[in-house]
């Protein structure tokens, strides 16, 4: 009889918040999350796949760099880069890291509570409007805002014959979304958006976007005076369980200042990750990894991502929507009962399996989108969460 296994992490099942939240084990962790594989339907686009995980268009485009980004076709293999090294920088408040357009929320902790981490993908500032550096705050919350283009907004619209009112009234056709939290940075704002596809992409005048969920719970969950440190950092290295990871992103010549050759910055975060450089046999594949910068955090000297081949689940992403339809799901299919150690997942990722080939998962598969009309995907998961 196939045997069904429902891993619900980290919390009561369905009464986990809306994001992707991570548990710290500790002050020192620096690396939250796991890498998976999941094979597209034939309708999928990768954007579909990226929103369903709270990926960014850069993010998932960049880490499956031979699919087509809006046909990539049926049964196809697509890594999903769920595995996050924490910038370096204090645990707390709001930190955005420009170079891999991600926000990283840590909320004060309950007593008794570990710390938490909550991330986001954003889009940002274009080149000639980058989105500043430093150090600023929250001090405004504001619902269903109106937007007041600045002059130098006006006049641009206004040369590619797009006049824009002086003031958007709040609504769909609002570039601010439904919620915006001001920065102490004169004219920057955090905000929603009416063009999702933009998250993950630098094509704002500087302000800081994210998809229209995302923004509404952080806008539910942040408040007024919040710290936010926005910095740049395109290289990421941590050295945890024993292992060393690394991350490189595309670097924006706009953005931060270049020192040294273009493996100085990842020398850097190597040192200050483990106070020494690597050995001779793991210096090329850093090398490979800053030339790629497809920023997918790997152990090093595992070039290919440490995806279990032959061990298949049912995944139906991390969102609430999922969470909440699966509910009715798992009672019908009577099989909550089970319990799986899935190690690193986002709180309240739920996995069905493990089924011993991609057939039978596609089956169960089948079953819960029947009777949940909810996008899931047969998967594979990475060996540090089994």
């Amino acid at each position: 009889m196939l045997r069904v296994v429902i891993s619900i992490i980290s919390g009561l099942l369905f009464t986990s918040s809306y994001a992707t939240t991570f548990d710290l084990v500790d002050e020192n962790t620096r690396v939250v999350g796991h890498n998976l594989v999941v094979y597209s339907h034939e309708e999928d686009t990768l954007l579909d796949i990226a929103r369903q995980f709270d990926l960014g268009y850069s993010e998932i485009v960049n880490a499956n760099p031979d699919l087509d980004p809006w046909l990539p076709g049926g049964n196809q293999r697509v890594l999903v880069p769920n595995r996050f090294i924490l910038p370096d920088a204090p645990k707390k408040g709001i930190v955005i890291n420009l170079a891999e357009m991600r926000l990283y929320y840590y909320p004060k902790p309950h007593k008794g509570k570990r710390q938490q981490v909550i991330t986001h993908p954003i889009g940002v500032g274009r080149e000639g409007w980058t989105t500043p550096l430093g150090k600023t705050q929250i001090t405004q919350k504001k619902k269903d805002p109106t937007w007041t283009p600045p002059a130098s907004i006006l006049a641009e619209h206004l040369e590619k014959g797009d006049p824009l009112p002086k003031v958007v009234p709040a609504g769909p056709d609002n570039p601010l979304g439904a919620y915006a939290m001001r920065l102490a940075m004169p004219g920057y704002l955090l905000h929603g958006t009416n063009r999702p596809y933009g998250v993950g992409l630098r094509v704002s005048h500087g302000c800081i976007r994210l998809f229209p969920e995302d923004i509404e719970h952080l806008f539910g969950i942040v408040p007024v005076n919040t710290p936010v440190e926005i910095l740049y950092q395109p290289y990421k290295a941590a050295f945890q369980d024993g292992q060393l990871y690394l991350e490189a992103h595309k670097t924006q010549d706009d953005v931060g200042e270049r020192k040294g050759n273009n493996m100085t910055p990842m020398v850097s975060a190597i040192l200050k990750a483990q106070d020494k450089i690597l050995d001779d046999d793991d210096w090329p594949f850093a090398e490979d990894l800053v030339r790629k910068h497809d920023g997918v955090v790997r152990p090093v000297n595992q070039h290919q991502t440490d995806i279990i081949e032959d061990i298949w689940f049912v995944h139906a992403g991390i969102t609430q929507q999922a969470k909440k339809k699966l509910r009715q799901a798992l009672v019908t299919l009577k099989s909550n009962e089970h319990f799986w150690p899935l190690r690193g997942a986002a709180e309240g990722e739920i996995l069905l399996g493990p089924f011993d080939n991609q057939e039978q998962a596609q089956q169960m598969g089948r079953q819960v989108n029947r009777l949940t009309d909810m996008s899931v995907w047969t998967a594979l998961v990475s060996n540090d969460v089994l």
